[in-house]
């Protein structure tokens, strides 16, 4: 089975000139358009979403998607997730990549429950994350499971 993800990218400029717009625009018919453009170390412009941007959200929507999936379907019951997630990057030998993606979700669960059976399920999420099984780069999990 597999599903296509379309989308536009469109950007318009003149790379004759140094300090050439790096803005885009990232679109699909079904979906509001996200302005977006290199990092401000690339001399992008820092109110918009970067491509390193865009892979940490990936990866920490995705896996807070499949927690709370997880959670649904054995009942246990979360009521809030806020992740301040991260995602580095590294150069070596003039490379640079993504070396690891921090996910630090402070999540949110009804008075009583088990905070290791969070903690466990947040685990497993990593197993069936879409994204974590598509990219490379390590994925560091620190939750932090707190009771309403």
């Amino acid at each position: 089975m597999s599903h296509a993800f379309p989308l536009t990218l469109t950007w318009q400029g003149n790379t004759l000139d140094p300090d050439f717009s790096r803005n885009a625009e990232l679109s699909n018919p079904a979906h509001a358009t996200i302005p977006v453009s290199s990092g401000p170390a690339y001399k992008g412009d820092p109110t918009r979403w970067n491509p390193e941007d865009l892979l940490g959200s990936a990866l920490a929507t995705c896996h807070m998607l499949t927690f709370l999936a997880l959670a649904s379907k054995v009942r246990l019951e979360v009521q809030a997730y806020e992740d301040h997630a991260e995602a580095v990057m590294e150069t070596v030998d003039k490379i640079s990549r993504i070396t690891e993606v921090r996910l630090r979700p402070t999540i949110r669960v009804a008075p009583g429950t088990d905070k290791a059976k969070v903690v466990e399920l947040f685990e497993k999420a990593h197993k069936y994350c879409i994204i974590a099984n598509s990219v490379t780069c390590r994925a560091v999990m620190e939750p932090n499971v707190v009771e309403n």
